[in-house]
């Protein structure tokens, strides 16, 4: 009887073993897998830096469409697609830039009112005016140069894309707005 019970107690230690290290080594890879998508989303949402350098970038640029005309830019005006306003992920809001199509030579100035674009491989996203000032609008993208020629000093809110204080209005109209 007691060969009986000790066989049968070893046998249940070995089955608890097993069954330890098979659920040890199956739930270590999907926490590793969870943590490299965590690690992945954390790095997909950071926010480019602001490229103050003033040195020239060479990339492809589209434009707006219809359904953002009109809608808040990142500075806080409304998009008009026959303003020389622009988009970048990098340039900060309110610098002027010369923007050349490479493929025309044609040239314009715009400024950074707005972030985006969020297509990989582009830099820049232009006003339907602009476009077809520079040769873009039948194409939708084109590559160009974007030269910086005037960089406003900088500010905390607007280099995150947000309007700066002393150029947003609150509800009661004065300059600073109403944030806390």
């Amino acid at each position: 009887m007691r060969a009986v019970s000790l066989k049968l107690v070893m046998t249940a230690w070995l089955a608890a073993i097993a069954l330890v290290c098979a659920c040890g080594s199956a739930w270590a890879k999907p926490a590793e897998h969870a943590h490299k998508v965590e690690k992945r989303k954390a790095h997909h949402h950071h926010p480019p830096r602001i490229d103050r350098s003033g040195k020239k970038r060479r990339g492809i640029a589209s434009y707006y469409g219809k359904g953002f005309v009109g809608k808040p830019m990142a500075s806080g005006v409304p998009m008009d697609p026959n303003s020389n306003t622009a988009a970048s992920r990098t340039l900060p809001l309110g610098t002027r830039a010369r923007v050349k199509n490479l493929r025309t030579g044609k040239s314009a100035i715009v400024r950074i009112q707005d972030r985006g674009p969020y297509v990989k491989g582009r830099i820049l996203d232009l006003t339907p005016r602009t476009a077809r000032k520079l040769g873009i609008k039948k194409s939708g993208i084109a590559p160009v140069e974007v030269t910086p020629l005037e960089i406003p000093p900088p500010d905390v809110r607007s280099d995150i894309g947000e309007p700066a204080l002393e150029k947003q209005k609150g509800r009661d109209g004065r300059e600073g707005g109403n944030l806390p």
